[in-house]
């Protein structure tokens, strides 16, 4: 009705007053539809972009007098042909096909505007955009010494090493001292990183007197920059120092020049200055320590991935900052070494540093029972040393043993015993072989007059405490699902006085206990105590060898 009565005023208006009232609907296009303005700027941009040679041409045609000649065909749509009068005075674009925009969250004009000429219209030359990702070499990649030079870090680096080259510098490089001091302010490493890779710059073993070396600039530079080390994190450049050439992992013998740094510099262990045989042992349990907790697959291969999740950069941060090496209980302790030392020593009743199954099954006063002793020697949870003598132990495997038996509560510990238990090798343990483990542990359980535990009692008991994904079946994430009770579940099957200790516990004498070691795993409670017995077994000795000597005075 509304358009009937509007068509019979426009037929009824004089001559002429239709194309008025046009152009005055033109003019009122800004405000009565915004974005009516800018399509037509945008069809006429297009248009124009589309037909530059023609354009031109007619200019060139005006400016030399010759006469005009309109094109024969439409050279396109024109901008208010019926197919562009919908994107003209439509509120919003019509949605594509092949996706379907929110309506709350439509593009604004000026967004969709620029979209559309940037499809259509002939583009210049692209701007030179300066390079912003810099990747790192490959461990057999062939670096120069001037790769990288150009990344802002690398210039920093390069300008901050400057500075301490110049001034202290000596005349050839830097110093030892002063090369530490450096690379711990501009890069951020531990002292003891800074340390082997001084003495790797100087030439490795061949070093004859270290403080008396020198660094040059050009060599540490071509070093850092090199292996793309200018941008990367503390933990990144300190496995890149102890990485060997043509490597991208860490083996047993490439932490051996660390602990070397660490046994020379740390005055917590200058005391060992003069015992060469009891400095090689600390440094190789400590290395020991480190692929125990930080290579939990045991591949012999430690790769940065690993050595990044582990906290062995918050240890050797920890070096710089204490100076008593004991109160590092994070690989670094010489009381917690001398426990393990102490308990090999213990077993090993010949001394020619192997143990066989006798030996080890006199381990903690016969805790462990035979048939768990038995799985170690088939090499279940891991294969022993290569070149081991059939049958034997060396002192690494016990390092892995001893750390698994007095903390059950770390993933490396689950994964040795899972594998011990595991008989048939599927990944999962089923009631038939914890009963092929627990059998034993019943006979010793009535042997010490302690009251046996039925098995089925103690697979209801372990079963609520763990609650398995699936019933009768323990798989190794439900144990490490459930950490710290997932321990309590090997002790029970082969560790005697672990399982006698649980199921005579005092509730109050937990508490006290918890309070004096606060703050402490497992094995941190267990060195604590074992050392304290150990030194105190070594004063009673002393003691009564000093009575002896007095008695024959």
């Amino acid at each position: 009705m509304w358009n009937n009565r509007a068509q019979g005023r426009m037929d009824a208006a004089e001559p002429g007053t239709s194309g008025r009232y046009q152009e005055r609907m033109i003019d009122q296009l800004p405000s009565h539809y915004p974005c009516a303005k800018l399509k037509l700027d945008q069809f006429f941009l297009q248009w124009l972009s589309e037909h530059q040679d023609l354009v031109s041409t007619l200019v060139d045609d005006i400016q030399a007098g010759r006469p005009i000649h309109a094109p024969s065909q439409p050279v396109g749509p024109s901008p208010l042909s019926p197919s562009t009068a919908h994107m003209i005075f439509a509120s919003t674009p019509p949605l594509s096909p092949s996706k379907t925009r929110s309506p709350s969250t439509p593009l604004s004009p000026a967004r969709r505007s620029m979209s559309t000429l940037g499809g259509s219209q002939k583009r210049g030359p692209l701007a030179t955009i300066p390079q912003f990702y810099f990747p790192q070499p490959s461990a057999n990649a062939a670096t120069g010494p001037g790769v990288l030079l150009l990344e802002p870090a690398s210039r920093d680096f390069v300008q901050r090493i400057d500075t301490h080259y110049d001034t202290l510098g000596v005349p050839g490089g830097l110093l030892q001292k002063a090369f530490v001091k450096m690379m711990q302010e501009v890069c951020e490493l531990p002292s003891m990183v800074a340390y082997t890779l001084f003495r790797r710059l100087c030439g490795g073993e061949a070093v004859v007197d270290e403080e008396r070396s020198v660094v040059p600039r050009d060599k540490l530079i071509k070093y850092w920059t090199g292996r793309g080390l200018a941008a990367a994190s503390p933990a990144k450049r300190a496995f890149e120092c102890l990485r060997p050439d043509n490597q991208d992992h860490l083996l047993f013998q490439d932490l051996w020049p660390l602990l070397e740094c660490v046994l020379r510099y740390h005055p917590g262990l200058e005391f060992l200055a003069e015992t060469a045989e009891f400095q090689r042992k600390y440094a190789e349990t400590v290395i020991h320590r480190i692929f125990y907790s930080l290579n939990k697959c045991g591949s012999g291969r430690l790769t940065f991935r690993e050595f990044r999740s582990g906290d062995l950069m918050d240890a050797l941060y920890a070096l710089d900052r204490e100076n008593d090496i004991n109160k590092i209980l994070k690989f670094f302790s010489y009381e917690h070494f001398y426990v393990i030392y102490c308990k090999f020593w213990e077993l090993d009743q010949d001394h020619d540093f192997l143990l066989d199954k006798n030996d080890l099954a006199h381990y903690s006063n016969c805790a462990l029972s035979y048939v768990i002793v038995d799985r170690i020697f088939e090499e279940a949870p891991r294969k022993f040393k290569p070149n081991t003598p059939q049958g034997k132990m060396c002192y690494e495997d016990f390092v892995w043993f001893i750390l698994s038996e007095e903390d059950k509560t770390t993933d490396t510990a689950l994964t040795y015993w899972f594998r011990c238990v595991d008989l048939d090798g599927d990944g999962v343990i089923r009631p038939r072989e914890m009963l092929h483990f627990y059998e034993e542990q019943l006979r010793r359980l009535e042997g010490w007059n302690q009251e046996p535990v039925q098995f089925e009692d103690l697979l209801c008991q372990l079963h609520d405490m763990l609650a398995p994904s699936k019933e009768g079946a323990f798989t190794l994430r439900d144990l490490k699902r459930t950490k710290p009770q997932s321990g309590l579940f090997f002790s029970a099957l082969f560790s005697l006085h672990k399982f006698v200790s649980f199921e005579n516990r005092d509730p109050f004498a937990q508490r006290a206990e918890a309070a004096e070691f606060a703050g402490l795993s497992d094995w941190d409670k267990f060195a604590k105590i074992e050392y304290f017995r150990l030194a105190s077994e070594d004063d009673q000795q002393e003691q009564a060898g000093g009575l002896d000597g007095d008695d024959g005075m």
